[in-house]
């Protein structure tokens, strides 16, 4: 466990470090300088909305923010509720209508925020203020100054607020099989899937584990942490300054095992509810068996990790996510493994979703154990849970 909390140690040290001076290679941030406080602000914007507004029809107008953003879209619908980030030409906006939704940008011709927004715009500036989106213009409102940018130049934006919660969002899903009578079995499994996201970087935090037992007897206990720190560059390229994973496998005699690394990586497709991007890098792996016959308890490696994810949206309802993490390292340590899932997420509700997931887990050259025992080089799960999005 303490390489757990080793772990969460540096998430931490992450975000601090994000929020603290920038140095001179960092994306320069246009701050608002001139003293007046978001209400202020606002009011200046909503003065600028009722100047436009009476040279419009009145079919024309929009709503004003009053606690709450507005964005419209094609169909000439306006939603109310809550910005949450935009990346990867995908607007995440969070609505009593629609609940947790990822608008494609190139469907939004309006956006109204009330919260302070942080826009990165490429090869130029990270800017805070209040956003007005119109006619492929994005109008950044500060005090006493107004940028315009077409809508090309945005990288990303994320809310600019004083609530860390404001930057997060995530999914958690469970799953619960108990079976009583002539066979007593329980299968247990966890899934959880944390954002936080910002108008410069993003920050992952995903959570996979299974306990199973069979007649008073353990069938599975795996459990694994993965954390993806991105930084952009542009609309297609980010870098990853770290990524960690933290694996524990009582069946495939791994006690502790410690990836870390960094990388580059690259949007391929972003259109057409696809998305699919590489990463890949150098990295170091530290691996403690349970037991072993004839060889060292702890080994290290420096290894190479390359992976990928797809996100395909085959309906309204149903999404189909595909992430796989490949590293190689030398036979020591497992010479070549691979961790993949697969999930067919199917919403229920605007924030309930029945999630179907298929994990294969392979280890080219695992450990025997104390009794001479070796594990299977393949390790497949088929899960069935229910996920709450936030």
């Amino acid at each position: 466990m303490k390489y757990i909390f080793l772990i969460f140690l540096i998430f931490s040290s992450l975000l601090f470090a994000e929020d603290s001076e920038l140095s001179s290679d960092d994306i320069p941030k246009i701050e608002d300088t001139s003293g007046l406080s978001d209400a202020q602000v606002r009011k200046i914007a909503q003065t600028k909305d009722k100047n436009l507004q009476t040279r419009v029809r009145w079919e024309d107008m929009s709503p004003t923010p009053v606690k709450y953003d507005w964005v419209q879209t094609k169909s000439k619908e306006w939603f109310k509720g809550k910005i949450k980030a935009l990346y990867n030409k995908k607007l995440e906006f969070d609505s009593d209508e629609v609940g947790l939704y990822d608008f494609d940008f190139d469907d939004v011709i309006q956006i109204k925020s009330f919260q302070p927004i942080s826009v990165n715009i490429e090869n130029v500036a990270i800017f805070s203020g209040i956003i007005r989106f119109k006619d492929d213009i994005i109008t950044i409102i500060q005090g006493d100054k107004t940028f315009e940018f077409n809508r090309d130049k945005i990288v990303s934006f994320a809310p600019s607020g004083e609530k860390e919660f404001s930057y997060w969002s995530g999914k958690i899903s469970l799953g619960i099989d108990i079976r009583k009578g002539n066979k007593e079995q329980y299968d247990y499994s966890a899934k959880a899937n944390l954002k936080r996201r910002t108008g410069s970087s993003n920050l992952y935090l995903d959570y996979l584990g299974r306990i199973s037992s069979a007649d008073n007897e353990q069938t599975a206990n795996d459990h694994r942490v993965n954390e993806k720190y991105d930084r952009f560059i542009t609309r297609s390229f980010f870098w990853t300054p770290l990524s960690l994973e933290y694996y524990q496998d009582k069946f495939q005699n791994i006690k502790n095992q410690v990836t870390a690394g960094l990388g580059l990586g690259y949007m391929i497709l972003d259109r057409d509810g696809i998305e699919w991007s590489v990463s890949a890098g150098p990295a170091f792996t530290y691996i403690k068996y349970i037991s072993v016959v004839d060889s060292e308890l702890q080994t290290s490696s420096v290894a190479f990790d390359f992976s990928t994810k797809l996100d395909i949206k085959i309906s309204s309802k149903v999404d189909l996510k595909y992430d796989y993490k490949t590293t190689i390292t030398d036979r020591s340590a497992g010479g070549y493994k691979h961790h993949m899932v697969a999930t067919l997420e199917n919403e229920i509700t605007d924030w309930l979703d029945i999630d179907f997931t298929f994990v294969w887990d392979y280890l080219l050259y695992p450990q025997k154990d104390s009794n001479g025992v070796l594990p299977l080089k393949s390790d497949y799960q088929f899960l069935v849970s229910l996920g709450v999005e936030f």
